[in-house]
Order: C-alpha cells, then structure tokens, then sequence
C-alpha cells in the first residue's frame, strides 16, 4: 500500500499539486496499522492509502487538509480506548501518534515583466527553488537566451496570454512590466485568481491609481486587498538587483509562511457627499 502512496506523493510533485502526507509514527497495544502505514490527502478530498480507518482516520484527514493550507506540519496523539474503538467500529486499543507533513512541490513563479528588475528576479529566484515562468510583450527582452534557466518563456501580448492560461493556485505571480498601463492590463487579468502570491510593483500613489481605476472597472475591493504592493520588503532598495533581492524575500518569506508579510490592506476611497 506504501508503494502506491509513494508513487502518487512523486506524481503530485511532478505535475505541481500540493498534498499532505499522514504517516503512522507510533502505536501501543493493538492498533489497527503498524507504525509507517501512510495515507495522502489532497486539497480536493482524494485520497490514496489508509491509516487504518474510522474516526481517527476522519480526524487526521481534516487536519491533513489544513497542513495543505497552512503548509505547517503537526503531530497529532489518538487515544483508541475501548469506547474509541466501540463507536469507531474497530477491533483495537492503545495510544497511537500521527505525523502529518505538507508536500509541497518547487513552487511556479510568473514574472510578469521581463526588463531589468524581471531579469534579476529570475536570476535570484531559479536558485532558491523556484519554477521560474517569464512573459513579456517584447521578443528581444523575453527569449532564452537572457532567461537559459527559466522552465518557460513566453513572448506573447501579456493579458491574452494570461487570459488562455491556467496558473495553478499555489503559483506565486510578480508584475514588474515596464509601464503603467501594462502593469494596469495585467493586474487586472490576475487580481480575480486565486494566487498564493501577487505582487505589483511601483509606488503607493502609483499602485492607489491602477487600484482605483480597476475597481471602477468592476473589480471586487476584496481581490485587490491581497495584492502585495508597493512590492517586496523594505529593504531600502534602490537598483533593479536590490529591489530583486526585496521582492524575492517577500516571497520566501510567504513561502515560508512568515504570518507578518500582508498585503497594502487597500480601501475603495469613500464617495464624495451628495
């Protein structure tokens, strides 16, 4: 059976999906699975494997999907006493620990933008482990010979290509583009998706403006309040390789599930008096 969880954790991490792995770690007296009996638990509710069944196996697959979203880990300590056991329909007894872990596969990330800033985002972030996605509106920026370590390049009008284009929700999302406008046409194709980053550059009266005028467009208040921006951490970045750097510690520190890093916390201004 462990085979088969083993095989399907490779085939999550290959195609890119998140899922938590829920291992037997311990047991005393007679338990339903001997210690390493695992099951993985998908964000969808899939299962493959089991732990042994009822309600302890109920419990830990619910905690199993909240380790997928807090991407935190946790070991949970069930007591199979003889009424457990009654009301569980199981044939067992004795305390058992369960170690669930979060997988999580190399993340994507997609630079929207590929000049200068986008360049040395891809630099430094291929190597800390993430799946570098580039998209630029311009051939000569966006080619692989400027980005050989990216997983994808794409030179191609950048809301059309996000429109026809699936970002998977655990994707990390950057819009460093080279103007205003295209920052505006961007954002506004990824800030209804469900990210687990989006960031745009630019200052806070330049970010004020674009979310304004995207929620005079329609775009719900509450999609642009994730939005991280003005952009990374403030580090007192000034050249395109320092406000790299800044960017990609924001992103390692949501990664990482650092709870301090919060969106702009935008608000739709108030309508003026009648």
């Amino acid at each position: 059976m462990n085979q088969e969880v083993f095989a399907a954790v490779a085939a999550a991490l290959e195609r890119g999906e998140p899922a938590a792995l829920v291992t037997i770690v311990s047991t005393t007296g007679s338990t339903p699975q001997r210690v390493g009996a695992k099951m993985l638990v998908f964000g969808d509710g899939r299962l493959v494997g089991t732990i042994g069944g009822g309600c302890y196996e109920h419990d830990a697959f619910w905690k199993a999907r909240e380790a997928i979203d807090t991407r935190r880990p946790r070991l949970m300590r069930y007591e199979l006493s003889d009424d457990f056991a009654q009301e569980s329909g199981l044939i067992c007894g004795g305390p058992m620990e369960v170690y669930i872990e979060p997988i999580e596969p190399s993340p994507d990330l997609y630079i929207v933008g590929a000049g200068h800033v986008g360049f040395h985002l891809a630099r430094f972030a291929g190597g800390t482990g993430f799946r570098v996605h580039v998209v630029d509106d311009r051939e000569k920026f966006a080619n692989a010979e400027r980005f050989p370590d990216a997983v994808e390049v794409v030179a191609d009008d950048i809301p059309a290509w996000i429109a026809r284009t699936r970002l998977p929700p655990h994707a990390y999302a950057v819009i460093v583009t080279r103007g205003h406008t295209n920052d505006l046409e961007a954002l506004r194709a990824l800030a209804p998706r469900e990210l687990r980053y989006l960031g745009l550059i630019g200052s806070r009266a330049k970010v004020a403006r674009i979310f304004e005028a995207l929620a005079h467009d329609g775009i719900a208040p509450a999609a642009l309040e994730r939005v991280h921006a003005p952009i990374g951490l403030d580090l007192g970045a000034v050249t395109p390789q320092e406000i790299a750097v800044a960017i990609l510690a924001e992103l390692i520190a949501v990664k990482h599930g650092r709870t301090h890093i919060s969106p702009m916390q935008w608000r739709p201004p108030a309508a003026a008096p009648a």
